[in-house]
C-alpha cells in the first residue's frame, strides 16, 4: 500500500519476487502505479489514456474501477486536474452534522443554529 521506494530492502525483494511470479499482478501493479502518479501529479489529462490501457488488459477489478470513473467523468477529471477543493466546506458540513446528531429529537432548529454559530 506504500510507494515502493519507501519499502525496506526485504519488502522490496518480496515485492519483486511476487511481481515476477505473477504476470497479472505485475500488470495490476503497473496500472496502479500509473494511476497514483496521475493523482499525485494532478495529471487528469492522462486519465483517458490510462482508462484505455486498463480496458485492453484482462484485469476485471480495474475494468470495474474504470467503468465507475466513466459514470462521473467530468467530476473525476476536474478533481485530478484543478487546484480547487471543497475541504473547508466538508469540515463545516461534518461539524454541523455532528451537532445535529447530538441534539436529534431533543432540540429545535433555533437551538441547533445557535450551537452551530457558537462552535
Amino acid at each position: 500500500m506504500r510507494h515502493p521506494a519507501t519499502l525496506n530492502p526485504d519488502d522490496q525483494q518480496h515485492l519483486k519476487t511476487a511481481l515476477a511470479a505473477c504476470p497479472e499482478l505485475n500488470a495490476l501493479h503497473q496500472h496502479v502505479q500509473a494511476f497514483a502518479q496521475i493523482m499525485t501529479r494532478r495529471n487528469g489529462r492522462h486519465l483517458n489514456t490510462w482508462v484505455h490501457q486498463v480496458r485492453n488488459q484482462d484485469l476485471p477489478s480495474l475494468k470495474a474501477f474504470a467503468t465507475g470513473l466513466d459514470k462521473d467523468w467530468n467530476a473525476v477529471t476536474a478533481g485530478l486536474t484543478l487546484d480547487w477543493n471543497s475541504g473547508m466546506v466538508e469540515g463545516t458540513v461534518n461539524k454541523i452534522k455532528m451537532l445535529k446528531r447530538q441534539t436529534y429529537g431533543r432540540a429545535s432548529l433555533a437551538l441547533l443554529r445557535k450551537r452551530a454559530l457558537l462552535t
